[in-house]
């Protein structure tokens, strides 16, 4: 949900809001040349209502603080707005409940940092209500199909992680521990009631999966089938994740009742993670994203689930599962995978739904890959994209251009020697990293995340224009790369003009983005030598508006962006 840009004499801005994310942007509604003098930052305070009644109302915290003030907290103390304000125009709550009803105040904070005036009478108000995490509420979609969205929390190694839980190590055995309960976000039991739907014999299952080794979602699909519902599965039977995978079917007694078909294809990888729900022998939904099934694809590295309540959809699943289950070579299901799912002739039409199957594209060919780079160049104002291996040459020629477009990229590891994004200062680029001993002053020491060898990024998404009236956001289990259109089994979904799975995902992205680029910056710092010993606290003097108002600096046209959409 987006609210319309809101303004009193001195501030506008707007809230965008997702399940567990709002964002916030503002700016000023005049001339920002007298109102930056002495300004310090800004205050926020959230009040959260359940009908009329106020359910509590507080200033909301940061980790940064003046050096000088409040001297002698632990590192990683979070300190209210009110006393150590936001130093920006933009910020978003990542502690929000869905479906939930909440009032926010922006507050411009003056004076010095031990004498702060909060103008009280210049503070902006936006309310907002978070997104259902079910999709199926009145006017959810502007498209009309539900969408039900879930993404884990993806951030072990994080200032929340190492308060709540003291660093400890996760168990991945037991998935209601108070740790996994807390990375998982919702992923798990989302999976898993997604599965209970299958309750008896008028439906059906139909999976598509890479890594299958995680015992309590193969104990769920075996669940289903013994309650009567039609289950069948293929599996990666090639890959080194074979002996895993037969062994958690084996546990889960799948094999003995003829609900796995191996899928022994040897070029590529059979890199999809979907379910088909059917009912009545009619698809219903599918299930899809970037999530396998594992401990570390579940509560580790950065996932989402996404189920589309759709039948043409889920149909075009069913009949890609159909071609899997046959075990047709990458030669053999290339053709129908490209006639099941042709290409559009530029962007999908509006308000449409496009699935895109893999392998695809001929071994010496690249026009699935150029396609998604030139929805990549149609972004006017925003791009984000989320890179879990390699970043091919076809975004790095439109990552390049120089132009006014920002261009958020977030990878698991750093460019590689032939990754090259230019020197555009409106590309914004962060690996995965972690706050380790001594990374930044007032911080906490964070931890590794145990769980993968692929540690942060495993999200497969692209966002174009998100804040825009026509948003296109592409998502599923492709990497981005040349052999997920020639020779992997992929799924793609590839959705325009739905605002509302725009914002959610751009809240998501934010959210992975900045955890990462702060550290990011850091390690780049450190390692450099020319780490600022600052750096962890806010400025004393309104010096921190100057990049802002810069026209050169990308901070400048995000506080335009961020507002105007």
């Amino acid at each position: 949900m987006r609210t319309e840009i809101i303004s009193n004499d001195k501030l506008k801005g707007r809230a965008i809001a997702g399940t567990y994310v709002v964002l916030l942007a503002w700016d000023f509604a005049k001339s920002a040349t007298t109102q930056r003098k002495d300004l310090l930052g800004f205050a926020i305070e959230r009040t959260e209502f359940n009908g009329n009644a106020v359910v509590e109302k507080y200033w909301m915290k940061g980790i940064k603080r003046f050096k000088n003030k409040d001297k002698g907290l632990p590192a990683g103390t979070p300190v209210p707005t009110s006393e150590h304000p936001f130093q920006s125009f933009q910020w978003s709550d990542y502690t929000a409940k869905h479906s939930t009803d909440y009032l926010y105040r922006i507050v411009p904070a003056y004076g010095t940092s031990k004498l702060i005036e909060l103008h009280e009478g210049d503070a902006l108000a936006i309310e907002i209500t978070t997104e259902a995490v079910m999709g199926n509420a009145p006017a959810a979609s502007t498209s009309g199909v539900r969408h039900d969205l879930f993404f884990n929390r993806g951030v072990i190694g994080s200032q929340a992680y190492a308060r709540e839980f003291g660093n400890a190590e996760p168990d991945p055995n037991n998935p209601f521990s108070k740790e996994m309960v807390w990375l998982s976000r919702g992923l798990f039991e989302a999976l898993i009631s997604f599965l209970n739907l299958a309750k008896n014999e008028r439906f059906g299952l139909r999976a598509a999966v890479y890594e299958f080794h995680y015992q309590p979602v193969a104990n769920a699909f075996a669940k289903a089938a013994e309650a009567g519902a039609d289950v069948k599965i293929v599996y990666d039977a090639e890959s080194s994740y074979k002996e895993e995978n037969e062994k958690t079917i084996q546990r889960a007694g799948l094999d003995m009742i003829g609900a796995v078909i191996p899928r022994t294809v040897t070029e590529g990888i059979r890199h999809n993670k979907f379910i088909v729900l059917i009912f009545d022998e009619k698809p219903i939904a599918v299930w899809t994203g970037s999530t396998n099934i594992s401990a570390g694809g579940i509560f580790g590295h950065s996932n989402v689930g996404h189920v589309v309540w759709d039948e043409t959809t889920a149909q075009a699943y069913l009949e890609y599962w159909t071609r899997l289950s046959q075990n047709l070579t990458s030669t053999k299901i290339r053709p129908l995978n490209k006639a099941a799912t042709p290409l559009p002739q530029g962007k999908p039409p509006k308000n449409t739904i496009t699935p895109v199957f893999s392998p695809r594209d001929a071994k010496d060919q690249n026009d699935s890959l150029e396609w998604y780079a030139d929805l990549m160049a149609s972004a006017k104002k925003i791009m984000c994209i989320t890179i879990a291996f390699n970043l091919d040459e076809v975004f790095q020629n439109v990552i390049q251009l120089e132009n006014d477009v920002l261009r958020y990229i977030v990878k698991d590891d750093n460019l590689g020697d032939n990754e090259i994004i230019g020197q555009d200062k409106d590309v914004l680029f962060a690996a995965g990293s972690y706050f380790g001993e001594h990374s930044l002053f007032n911080f906490l020491r964070e931890r590794d995340n145990p769980l993968n060898s692929n540690d942060y990024i495993h999200n497969k998404f692209m966002l174009i224009d998100p804040l825009g009236t026509d948003p296109v956001v592409v998502t599923g289990s492709a990497n981005f790369s040349r052999p997920s259109q020639r020779i992997n089994d992929e799924n793609m979904l590839v959705i325009r003009g739905d605002t509302r799975i725009a914002d959610i995902y751009f809240g998501e992205f934010l959210r992975i983005f900045d955890h990462h680029y702060a550290r990011y910056v850091s390690r780049l710092l450190s390692q450099n030598d020319t780490s600022d010993p600052n750096a962890g606290y806010l400025k004393e003097t309104d010096e921190w508006t100057d990049s802002h108002f810069n026209a050169e600096s990308y901070k400048a046209k995000r506080r335009k962006y961020f507002v105007t959409g």
